[in-house]
């Protein structure tokens, strides 16, 4: 390896920086980098891979001028790279796939109910004073168990939080690559045969008392629930995002959430995070959270590993363990 192995735009969490720092020499950015900056040291030829976060942009041009080998996504994540110019320009991206399943899952439940129980707001009448006693009316919320939740998307987050919603006793249906379709047989179900049932996005999106998102960001998805899926929607319903921000169109939630279009909303993410749309923290049916789906010490761990270890292996001309476009070694 050279003198500069790694760039580190923020510090991993234990035991990455140990990892990365047994490996190779480690530069890490003294403050968030603009865009700007990361091109600058993108293209200097100081560094062989860039530790990156998701909110670390790598766009076509960026790429196109990179003097790097790899880039190592502290996510699953990865829509904050053009991997179709990374691949074109011998740059090998990793990712950390497979650890944050049943932690995202959890935060998904968590925000059904607090949601659908007002938790939040209820928290708040507390601490401000205002409790002075059981009353037939305060704060009355919306069942969970008996209702409907509808899964945008059936992969690995989503089938967890299809287990958790069963044992509450809720019906489960799914459509497994909004707005398209695809038929998934009782074999791919495995232990969900029977168990819940497939139906078309717009059938899904009529039928969900909470829907719930769980696709990818990509071209087909961007603004998949926009103001025309909102207004199809129950008036009682409940929007619950975990995935990527952009997936909803959020200054349509807004009028939606102000207008009573849909009961409420639960988000973990944001179309321009950490920025929020207008007047939508104003909102007393929503509930939100600061991108916490993975944040247990347990999987930041795990996904510090797995993000050093990819990092290392690039660092060394290897296929890293966990290879988002592994075609990229080969050019």
């Amino acid at each position: 390896m050279t003198a500069t192995d790694f760039l580190v735009t923020t510090p991993l969490p234990d035991p990455g920086m140990r990892l990365l720092e047994s490996a190779g020499s480690v530069t890490v950015a003294g403050t968030r980098m603009s865009r700007d900056e990361l091109a600058q040291a993108c293209a200097s030829g100081d560094y062989r891979v860039v530790v990156a976060q998701l909110r670390d942009e790598f766009d076509a041009p960026l790429l196109d001028k990179a003097r790097i080998s790899g880039i190592s996504n502290f996510a699953v994540g990865y829509n904050n790279i053009d991997v179709t110019a990374a691949t074109a320009n011998s740059i090998v991206i990793g990712n950390t796939p497979g650890v944050l399943t049943d932690a995202t899952a959890d935060i998904a439940l968590l925000l059904i109910l607090a949601v659908a129980r007002r938790a939040v707001e209820a928290d708040t009448f507390v601490r401000a004073g205002k409790f002075h006693g059981w009353e037939p009316e305060l704060l009355l919320g919306h069942d969970v168990s008996g209702k409907t939740l509808g899964l945008a998307g059936f992969g690995r987050i989503a089938r967890a939080t299809a287990r958790r919603a069963l044992a509450f006793g809720m019906t489960v249906e799914f459509c497994p690559r909004p707005p398209g379709d695809r038929v998934v047989s009782d074999e791919e179900l495995g232990e969900f045969a029977g168990r819940v049932r497939q139906v078309p996005w717009p059938e899904l999106v009529a039928n969900s008392d909470y829907l719930s998102v769980h696709v990818p960001l990509n071209a087909h998805t961007r603004h998949l629930v926009d103001a025309s899926v909102l207004s199809a929607m129950k008036r009682s319903a409940i929007l619950i995002n975990t995935a990527r921000g952009p997936i909803v169109d959020e200054q349509a939630l807004v009028a939606a959430l102000r207008e009573g279009t849909i009961a409420g909303a639960g988000l973990d993410v944001y179309e321009e995070e950490p920025r929020l749309a207008p007047g939508l923290a104003e909102l007393p049916n929503t509930v939100l959270l600061p991108h916490v789906g993975s944040a247990t010490v347990p999987v930041r761990a795990e996904m510090a590993r797995r993000c050093a270890e990819n990092a290392v292996a690039m660092a060394r001309g290897e296929r890293p363990p966990y290879p988002v476009n592994p075609e990229a070694l080969a050019r």
